[in-house]
C-alpha cells in the first residue's frame, strides 16, 4: 500500500468520525450519545475502507456485471411487487411489505451473481456496447524503439510465447516517427521498418497493446523515462539496447532481451551430426570454405573450397565456442546440390 493511499484512508476515517460528531448536535442529545455517534462514524469509515480493500483488483467487467445485475434484479423485483399477486385484501399489509422487501433483496443478489458468473459478452445483451476486460494483474512489458526496429517481436508475439500486455509509450512512437522522417536513408529505412512492425503487432489477434500518453522534452531523457515507466508500472522492459538494459538492471527493473532469447533457442549441435551449409567464401586454410546455417553460426568446411556458392552436406567434427556464438568445423560428405 502506498503512503498516499494510506493517508487518504486515514483522513477519510477521521472525517467520518467528525461527521458522526456533527450529526450528534442535530439529532442526539447527551454526552454519551455524542460519544456513540463519533464511534459510529468511525466504524462506518472503517467499514467503507474494508470494502475498498476487498474490491482491490475488481475489473471493469466485474463492475459492469454488478451494475447490470443490480439493475435487472431491481426491475424484476419491482415488476413482481406490482403484479396482481399482491393485489386485493386477502393478504396482511405488513406481510405484503415484508415480501416486497425480500424481493428487492433477493432478486438483485441473484441477478448480480448470474452476471458475474456468466462468460458471455455484454454486447449480446446491450447492442453496440462491448466491455473489454483488462485484468489488473496482467503482466506488463514496456517496449522501446530498438525492439520495434528489430522486428523479431512481431514473430515472437504471433507465435503466442509472449502473453504479456505490450506497453508502448507515446514518446517511443514519436521517436520512431522521427527516425522514419529522417533525411538519412539508412535511418529512414529503420524507422519505416519499425512502423511496419507496429502495424503487424496491431493485426495480431488477442494481443493486448496499450499506448501510454507519456512525453519527454529531450532525446537524452528517453532511456531514463523508459526505466521510470517500467519501475512505476511494475513491468518488465523489452529492449535490444545493452546500455539501456544495464541501466534497468541497476534500478532493479527486470528486462528481456531478444538477442538472449535467440541465443537460447539455438539448437545444440552434436559431433557427427550432418548439416546443409551454403558456402559463401573461402576459409583461411587450403581447401576450406566458410558458410552459415539458419541461426547465424559460422561453419568451416574442409575440402569444400571448389564448391563456394553452392550448398553442400557437411558432417560436424568439432565445435568451438566464441564470444559471438559458435564456430563449427566440418568436413564435406554426400553429394553437392
Amino acid at each position: 500500500m502506498s503512503k498516499t493511499l494510506l493517508s487518504i484512508r486515514i483522513v477519510f476515517i477521521a472525517l467520518c468520525a467528525w461527521g458522526g460528531w456533527l450529526v450528534s448536535f442535530t439529532i442526539l442529545a447527551g454526552e454519551s450519545n455524542k460519544a456513540w455517534a463519533v464511534v459510529g462514524g468511525f466504524l462506518i469509515g472503517v467499514l467503507v475502507v474494508l470494502v475498498d480493500i476487498l474490491l482491490k483488483g475488481f475489473s471493469l467487467r466485474g463492475l459492469s456485471a454488478v451494475t447490470l445485475g443490480i439493475g435487472v434484479g431491481l426491475l424484476i423485483a419491482f415488476m413482481v411487487g406490482k403484479s396482481p399477486l399482491f393485489e386485493g385484501g386477502t393478504m396482511d399489509p405488513s406481510t405484503v411489505y415484508l415480501v416486497r422487501v425480500a424481493l428487492f433483496v433477493v432478486c438483485p443478489y441473484l441477478a448480480t451473481v448470474i452476471a458475474l458468473r456468466g462468460k458471455d459478452e455484454f454486447n449480446l445483451i446491450i447492442p453496440y456496447v462491448r466491455f473489454v476486460p483488462h485484468e489488473v494483474d496482467v503482466p506488463l512489458v514496456v517496449v522501446d524503439t530498438s525492439v520495434l526496429i528489430d522486428g523479431r517481436i512481431a514473430r515472437v508475439c504471433e507465435s503466442g510465447f509472449l502473453t504479456s500486455a505490450l506497453v508502448i509509450p507515446r514518446f517511443v512512437l514519436n521517436e520512431l516517427r522521427a527516425v522514419a522522417d529522417s533525411l538519412d536513408p539508412h535511418k529512414q529505412a529503420r524507422g519505416r521498418r519499425g512502423l511496419e512492425v507496429l502495424n503487424e503487432l496491431r493485426r495480431i489477434k488477442n494481443l493486448d497493446i496499450r499506448i501510454t500518453e507519456s512525453e519527454v522534452t529531450k532525446r537524452e531523457d528517453v532511456d531514463a523515462k523508459l526505466v521510470f515507466l517500467a519501475q512505476s508500472m511494475r513491468a518488465k522492459l523489452l529492449t535490444t539496447d545493452y546500455n539501456l538494459a544495464k541501466m534497468a538492471e541497476f534500478h532493479g527493473v527486470p528486462w528481456l532481451n531478444l538477442n538472449s532469447l535467440a541465443k537460447s533457442l539455438r539448437p545444440e549441435l552434436m559431433l557427427g551430426e550432418r548439416l546443409d551449409v551454403d558456402l559463401v567464401k573461402p576459409g583461411k586454410e587450403d581447401g576450406q570454405a566458410v558458410g552459415y546455417i539458419e541461426d547465424g553460426s559460422m561453419v568451416v568446411v574442409n575440402g569444400a573450397r571448389a564448391h563456394i556458392g553452392r550448398r553442400v552436406q557437411a558432417e560436424i567434427i568439432s565445435v568451438l565456442p566464441t564470444a559471438g556464438g559458435k564456430m563449427i568445423f566440418a568436413r564435406q560428405v554426400g553429394e553437392v546440390e
